[in-house]
């Protein structure tokens, strides 16, 4: 197993009262955590809510029937808990993470692979042929089981169509209406998958950083991957980084979700977003903790060194700028 950077977090609430909720994706190891954590707790057990059976219990919330499903495990609880729980996100591996199993060398000489395969535990450690059978498992209708479930969601091609859409479109300011035409969907319907594709872990946003300056962009969003691999599966992409045309856009992609999950990892309270102006000045990545600000330009090709630009310079106090390259970008977490 690869050592997860939030146990620690979650250790400090085990024997507090409130429910600990730890979410994620689809195999981001949610289940191998948990037997880590318990394997020495006497009396823990772990159930599937994947089974109906259980699945029906938790969901009517009654509690004679849940003491039935957990046995002595629940002979504390005596009230509902709604409200009184704990959330922790799980993700796909970290470099961090597998820097721990592995060592930084290693991350250095596999970046290439981590970017074309992604950072899912059971993919890591596979052969080239197997990552992607693994990966065309994992992007097929069971990454999207529980929306095409909870939805009733008639044609899951549609919705493929819509996600290799903004696969294409990493990096890049999204336009609801165009993504509307382009699928064949009402701008309500767009709005809605994409809402459904964040809250089931697929993609996540970045919003813009905004104090009204008069030119900058203000309410425009950007779409990424929380995994590069399932991204590169959905386009059927699995090419050497030398011969692509999207290499910015998936470091981009890759830089952003790595500081992310550093973050989240370590309960760090920062919030992440993007900055443009209608004249093109613009920044990858600004990082806000406490009203200070960190700017950070992600550039593939490590000779390429960015500037901050004058007007965001002008208007705004930036503690910290700087080019993030496959040889620093371990300067990201910090």
């Amino acid at each position: 197993m690869y050592q997860r950077e939030i146990i620690p977090a979650i250790l400090k609430w085990l024997d507090k009262k409130e429910v600990i909720a730890i979410y994620g994706a689809r195999q981001v190891g949610k289940t191998t955590l948990l037997e880590y954590m318990l394997k020495d707790m006497p009396g823990s057990r772990i159930i599937s809510c994947d089974r109906p059976a259980a699945e029906e219990v938790l969901e009517d919330l009654n509690l004679t029937q849940i003491r039935q499903l957990f046995g002595s495990s629940t002979n504390k609880i005596s009230e509902p808990l709604t409200g009184r729980n704990i959330k922790f996100k799980l993700f796909p591996l970290s470099v961090n993470e597998i820097q721990s199993k592995k060592d930084w060398l290693w991350i250095r000489e596999n970046l290439e692979q981590l970017l074309i395969f992604g950072c899912y535990p059971e993919i890591i450690d596979l052969a080239y042929d197997e990552k992607i059978i693994k990966l065309e498992h994992l992007a097929s209708d069971y990454l999207f089981k529980d929306i095409l479930a909870s939805e009733r969601i008639n044609n899951p091609g549609v919705l493929r169509k819509l996600l290799k859409a903004l696969a294409l479109q990493i990096g890049q300011i999204v336009s609801i209406g165009e993504l509307s035409n382009l699928v064949g969907l009402s701008f309500p319907t767009v709005e809605k998958y994409i809402d459904l594709l964040e809250k089931t872990f697929v993609i996540f946003s970045l919003s813009t950083f905004s104090s009204n300056l008069r030119n900058e962009i203000k309410k425009s969003k950007k779409y990424y991957f929380w995994d590069l691999g399932i991204r590169n599966a959905l386009i059927q992409s699995y090419g050497a980084l030398s011969n692509r045309q999207d290499i910015g856009a998936m470091w981009e992609n890759f830089c952003i979700v790595e500081k992310i999950k550093f973050n989240s990892n370590h309960q760090k309270h920062r919030s992440v977003y993007y900055w443009r102006t209608y004249d093109g000045a613009e920044i990858d990545l600004i990082e806000v903790e406490n009203e200070k600000i960190s700017a950070f330009e992600i550039k593939w090709n490590p000779k390429k060194i960015a500037r901050l630009p004058n007007s965001f310079a002008e208007k705004y106090d930036v503690q910290k700028f700087l080019t993030i390259n496959p040889k620093n970008f371990n300067e990201l977490f910090q």
